[in-house]
């Protein structure tokens, strides 16, 4: 249970620390772009990829360049979310992604679509317009059309970069290695981006870089060491990082950041929990 704690912490500590970076306006592309070395490093360390095998990825090259974009841009659009709608709704509409690698598998890969499962995706659309709802007389109702565009981006573009690894996964690329590839081509095109743009660099940004690449691995790696600590039990892996998110991310946005939830919003979050838990035992 060590490393499951240990991937929800670091999990939601990104959320915490991209919301802390956007209260003092710190520019959040510098900040990912500073991250990805720490990723890369870290990823060679722990998972050890083979590299010698590199001129066998053949046709994935094209999705790890997808998610060498995909990536930061998510990122981007994460920190974008926890500053219009606040960390419980970004992160549970993180969570609710899995809906759209179950939807790819029955309308892409021919997978059948049970009543179980439907009634589990049907929970987990209740539960976006739920989260992304705001009453016409919050305080923040500047950003309400805003709200339903970075959730949906969060929502759709974590969906998409789970259904890219999985696709990677099943051409025998390993995973290490993928990750390895990915992270390097993502902290480079980042890179060239914002050196195109001539952006004025933020030595704040940079230094906060290193803790958001050190979290990102810790969450990645923790993960999947939870998965082969607990193979027997992937349920629990699975769950209890979901739920667990979920859980620790309303907790601390409520309580330390004193985020409004409306009664609709706290109907969200237990629909996305009960989606979660359907999916999985479907």
């Amino acid at each position: 249970m060590m490393y499951l704690t240990i991937a929800v912490l670091c999990s939601v500590a990104v959320s915490v620390l991209l919301k802390i970076l956007r209260q003092k306006n710190i520019d959040i592309r510098q900040t990912i772009v500073a991250g990805y070395p720490i990723a890369f490093l870290l990823t060679w360390v722990l998972l050890k990829p083979d590299v010698s095998s590199i001129g066998t990825l053949g046709n994935a090259w094209a999705i790890i360049i997808a998610l060498g974009i995909l990536l930061p841009a998510v990122f981007i659009i994460l920190g974008r979310a926890i500053e219009a709608v606040g960390m419980v709704a970004t992160d549970a509409a993180q969570r609710l992604s899995l809906i759209i690698p179950i939807v790819a598998a029955f309308l892409l890969f021919g997978e059948v679509l049970t009543g179980t499962r439907i009634f589990g995706l049907a929970l987990g659309f209740l539960a976006l317009g739920a989260l992304v709802y705001r009453p016409q007389q919050d305080d923040i109702s500047k950003q309400v059309k805003r709200t339903p565009l970075w959730l949906f981006g969060v929502w759709a573009g974590y969906g998409i970069i789970d259904i890219l690894f999985k696709q990677v996964a099943k051409q025998g690329t390993a995973f290490p290695l993928t990750l390895f590839v990915t992270f390097g081509l993502a902290g480079l095109l980042l890179l060239v981006y914002l050196l195109i743009t001539r952006v004025r660099w933020q030595g704040n940004a940079l230094v906060a870089g290193l803790l958001l690449g050190a979290l990102n691995m810790g969450n990645i790696y923790a993960y999947v060491r939870a998965h082969q600590v607990l193979s027997e039990s992937p349920s629990i892996v699975f769950t209890g990082m979901n739920v667990g998110v979920i859980a620790v991310a309303t907790l601390i946005g409520v309580g330390v950041f004193k985020e409004q939830l409306n009664r609709i919003n706290i109907l969200g979050l237990l629909l996305a929990i009960g989606c979660v838990a359907v999916l999985f035992l479907a």
